[in-house]
């Protein structure tokens, strides 16, 4: 009886070792996800949904470089919102997401490989504005508008700044050239792209109050030694230039 026990126990935890190693399994793809961030990532054809070669974009390009070099398989797709990919790569594994900033409260939450490129955090007024302002809390006193589910959008409200929030970051660059709002908060140079894609050009930076940098997030889950291939191949590409080179294409 103790034996027919032990041999069904070790068969158990044979099955339950077999679960664990399949929930991360190195051989298969990373599943990588992005959205419209121009020009960091963005769909060819401006859609909110794209995969694989139908995805263009600074951050896009490094990317693909830096798998190529780890030699590294990954599928890659473009989707909408910001907030469902994010949380896919958050209790996936096997996935990942990028670009996003690397800040302290979300550390913990995964493995990052970077960084990819900075995102300079600003206030951005329609062109011709008077509006001087040289801190946060002056720009409070002023219609703040964000993009939802953002680091710059939680930024604001963990310092207490009242905003509204856009679905799609470049509804903010409408909003300042109708009136709705007088301050775009958003990063700098993707504001910029991004206004220029509405039409809408000339805006002023009436305030630079933060930075980061921008990276790939990993799920907790991925294997260390797969993360580190991942940076070391970006490491190299950096030092030869090679991010340098993929910038200017775009800016």
């Amino acid at each position: 009886m103790l034996k027919r026990l032990l041999i069904v126990l070790g068969g158990t935890f044979m099955v339950l070792a077999g679960a664990a190693r399949a929930e991360v399994n190195p051989s298969e793809p990373l599943v990588l996800l992005t959205e419209n961030f121009p020009p960091y990532n963005m769909a060819t054809n401006g859609k909110n949904f794209a995969q694989d070669a139908n995805i263009s974009g600074i951050a896009v390009d490094v990317v693909r470089e830096m798998f190529k070099r780890a030699e590294v398989s990954y599928s890659l797709t473009l989707r909408f919102p910001w907030d469902r990919i994010y949380k896919l790569a958050l209790e996936k594994p096997g996935h990942g997401v990028f670009v996003t900033a690397r800040l302290p409260e979300r550390e913990a939450l995964f493995k990052w490989v970077g960084p990819i490129g900075p995102d300079d955090w600003v206030m951005l007024a329609k062109a011709g504005s008077a509006l001087r302002i040289d801190t946060l809390q002056q720009a409070a006193k002023y219609r703040i508008g964000a993009y939802k589910g953002d680091a710059i959008s939680q930024y604001l409200t963990d310092k207490g700044i009242e905003h509204s929030t856009s679905l799609r970051d470049q509804e903010n660059a409408r909003k300042l050239e109708s009136g709705q709002v007088d301050l775009w908060a958003t990063g700098d140079p993707a504001g910029r792209y991004l206004a220029k894609q509405e039409g809408v050009s000339g805006l002023k930076t009436v305030l630079r109050f933060d930075s980061a940098e921008l990276y790939l997030a990993l799920n907790r889950e991925t294997p260390d030694d797969l993360v580190a291939k991942l940076q070391a191949a970006l490491d190299s590409m950096r030092k030869e230039g090679v991010i340098d080179e993929i910038q200017g294409r775009y800016l």
